[in-house]
């Protein structure tokens, strides 16, 4: 029987899942969860009840349930030990889960959904005020981020090392938000040069937005790699 991940084609923490999943080879169904249609699925009894913070991801192994994606890719970490998600070493493996939590704990929750909704429909914040208070912690996250990685021996090919892993796992959902924001990504080349690794590879090319079963537009432009 098929594992089940509950997605949303445009979630970044759906999409963290999805590459997890594509790099470990584990074969899963995806269950659609449209976030803005009538007023969001995520809200309905029915999948209220299988997840009362009514977010994506939810994945579900068997009788048992997992929320929050870095949880599930730990867990499926745990259960399918290749490819290695995390270093080896626990001072590295502290250090990419440091890293990774920079981005989907501090970045991306700022920038969810249902914050950008809430400033513009109980708020009264304009579109434009919207988009400038977004691209200003996508900013400020992504500085963070280049001067950290830019500087630490520990990055290779990919954000830790040669081998994609945790931290890449959580950087190319957060490109991909960049890039629709229209940041302008010349000002972190380190990132960038890790994100067109990653986007080489099938795992992570499979989980991006336009190839999911309900995706309703293309990925974000891509500048060609300098």
């Amino acid at each position: 029987m098929k594992t089940q991940l509950y997605s949303f084609w445009r979630s970044s923490a759906a999409f963290r899942v999805r590459i997890a999943l594509n790099l470990k080879g584990l074969d899963y169904e995806v269950i659609p969860v449209h976030l803005v249609k009538n007023g969001g699925e995520q809200v309905s009894p029915d999948y209220a009840n299988k997840n009362p913070n009514r977010l994506v991801p939810l994945y579900t192994d068997g009788s048992h349930t997992i929320h929050q994606s870095l949880a599930i890719i730990e867990y499926l970490n745990e259960i399918q030990a290749n490819p290695p998600l995390l270093p080896q070493t626990a001072i590295d493996r502290a250090w990419v889960r440091a890293v990774a939590m920079d981005i989907a704990m501090d970045i991306h929750p700022l920038n969810n959904l249902r914050v950008l909704r809430y400033l513009i429909k109980t708020l009264g914040v304009s579109s434009d005020a919207k988009d400038t208070w977004s691209q200003h912690w996508m900013t400020l996250g992504l500085e963070s981020l280049e001067k950290r990685l830019s500087t630490d021996a520990r990055v290779g090919r990919f954000s830790y090392g040669d081998q994609a892993g945790l931290i890449d796992i959580c950087l190319v959902p957060q490109v991909f938000n960049a890039l629709s924001a229209k940041i302008d990504t010349k000002a972190y080349p380190t990132l960038m040069k890790i994100f067109y690794e990653c986007m080489k590879l099938p795992a992570f090319i499979d989980a991006s937005w336009e190839k999911q079963i309900d995706a309703e537009g293309l990925n974000p432009p891509i500048p060609p790699q300098e």
